[in-house]
């Protein structure tokens, strides 16, 4: 049983998605607090954060960054349509998804159950190599000259699927419905910030990327030796 953290300062949104969390078969902890959030995120290790921005005790995004320095779990952020520019810091910081207020606690359900089993181990020993970077897909591990690259869940499987398929130019909605399961319109942006993080870590010039490359008006392609 998957083990799921809310945090969220709201009581009655937090009652509604602990309900379906639980219906659909989740272990579901709560906290109505930033800091007190973090506490139990150390010390019960949740397979995935539904993360609220606005908190008390402490900022959304500060939690978000220490959940980073130490752990790959999926982070959901849950934000309102006027934070854009807090939507995409969150992105930038390392979370895997956001969902807009107000929204259907059955699109959470949806998102959670994407996250996780991109998350989860492959069953295949498949390994694939481009470039010199590594990606073994059981072990969801990224080396390169056999150092490890730390990648968030999302990261790896868009890391995958482009690796898989040097050359060929993904779109934006293409890159979400293999990050996130299906493509939601309007959370195009996300994908940038996302690619974003991926050169930081991949490149070692993220303005003149060897690896991700940007197809102009059309979206991004892993590139040829």
């Amino acid at each position: 049983m998957s083990k799921i953290l809310i945090i969220e300062d709201e009581v009655e949104l937090v009652k509604v998605l602990r309900s379906y969390l639980e219906k659909a078969g989740f272990q579901v902890l709560t906290a109505l607090r930033g800091d007190d959030g973090l506490g139990l995120w150390k010390r019960e290790k949740p397979d995935l954060v539904i993360l609220d921005l606005n908190l008390p005790g402490l900022d959304g995004l500060d939690i978000a960054r220490e959940i980073r320095k130490k752990s790959n779990s999926p982070i959901i952020m849950l934000t309102a349509r006027v934070e854009e520019a807090d939507q995409l810091v969150g992105l930038e910081i390392g979370a895997d998804d956001y969902i807009t207020k107000p929204f259907s606690p059955r699109v959470v359900v949806a998102r959670v159950r994407a996250l996780l089993r991109r998350a989860a181990p492959s069953p295949t020993s498949e390994v694939i190599r481009a470039q010199d970077i590594e990606i073994d897909l059981e072990a969801h591990l990224v080396t390169r000259h056999g150092e490890t690259i730390d990648l968030t869940p999302t990261e790896f499987n868009i890391l995958a699927a482009m690796a898989s398929n040097p050359g060929r130019v993904f779109s934006r909605l293409q890159l979400l419905e293999i990050a996130q399961g299906v493509a939601y319109e309007g959370y195009e942006r996300t994908i940038d910030a996302h690619i974003k993080n991926m050169r930081a870590k991949l490149e070692s010039d993220p303005k003149n990327p060897r690896y991700i490359e940007t197809v102009f008006g059309v979206g991004y392609r892993f590139g040829k030796e």
